[in-house]
């Protein structure tokens, strides 16, 4: 790997445009659906709106925590090193976006939740809270979460695939990585509502505090806590998943 200012002035123009590019998925998401009631459910999109809102969402939410690793990965770039970078950001973001697939899939079952009984929401928003905490607390977020944490290994690796494929390859691995310590966080937004613009600040601010601050394994299970006492909150305030419990929604 190269190193020194040179090396870190030349990885500054593609991380600088992979900032720009969550700067500019904020904005379209804040002026499409900032001022949308947040409900549980698709939002009356199909699958193909569902997933280019979903990627964009995404892009927003994840790329300014997976900056530091872009920076690292331009520093092993000697050449085209923007094109390069574009091609491992896409492949990172096919990931995320293949993952709407299961996301349209719990969004729809929460929007049809929605209309079930009180109780009966109720039992589905704890069992997804419950599901969240859970996982913040296992081995394997503990993994993947350091994986993103401390990637010069993953570097080390991604030197060694040949050819022109190494970029795709190497971005498609960290969205891996990436999906595995963040999808339990993006439960709770489908929960929230997946336009609640609220929901995705607060996750944006956790996913990358669990990144890149020093006590982000603490936040990891800080959060996981929480998620579990939500879990069984929810039963006696019904508010703290209003669209599945028909609690108040004022300030969703």
């Amino acid at each position: 790997m190269t190193g020194g200012p040179v090396a870190v002035r030349r990885a500054a123009g593609p991380v600088g445009l992979l900032l720009v590019a969550a700067a500019a998925a904020w904005v379209w998401v804040v002026t499409r659906w900032g001022g949308m009631q947040a409900m549980p459910g698709t939002m009356g999109l199909g699958l193909p709106a569902f997933l280019a809102v979903w990627t964009l969402m995404m892009a927003a939410m994840m790329l300014p925590a997976t900056a530091s690793v872009a920076a690292l990965y331009a520093r092993t770039i000697i050449v085209r090193r923007t094109p390069r970078m574009v091609v491992f950001t896409v492949a990172y973001l096919l990931v995320w976006a293949a993952a709407g697939l299961p996301a349209y899939a719990l969004a729809a079952g929460l929007g049809r939740a929605a209309s079930l009984p009180a109780t009966a929401g109720t039992a589905v928003a704890a069992a997804v809270f419950a599901v969240g905490g859970v996982y913040q607390l296992t081995p394997l977020k503990d993994r993947c979460l350091a994986k993103c944490r401390s990637p010069v290994g993953l570097m080390l690796r991604y030197a060694s695939y040949p050819g022109r494929s190494r970029d795709l390859r190497a971005g498609a691995h960290h969205g891996a990585f990436c999906l595995g310590c963040c999808w339990s966080l993006m439960t709770l937004l489908a929960l929230f509502g997946v336009m609640n613009l609220w929901a995705m600040v607060v996750l944006a601010a956790v996913i990358t505090a669990e990144k890149l601050a020093p006590a982000g394994r603490l936040v990891a299970r800080a959060v996981g806590i929480a998620s579990i006492a939500l879990a069984v909150a929810v039963f006696w305030v019904p508010a703290l998943a209003p669209g599945l419990t028909g609690g108040d929604m004022s300030g969703m």
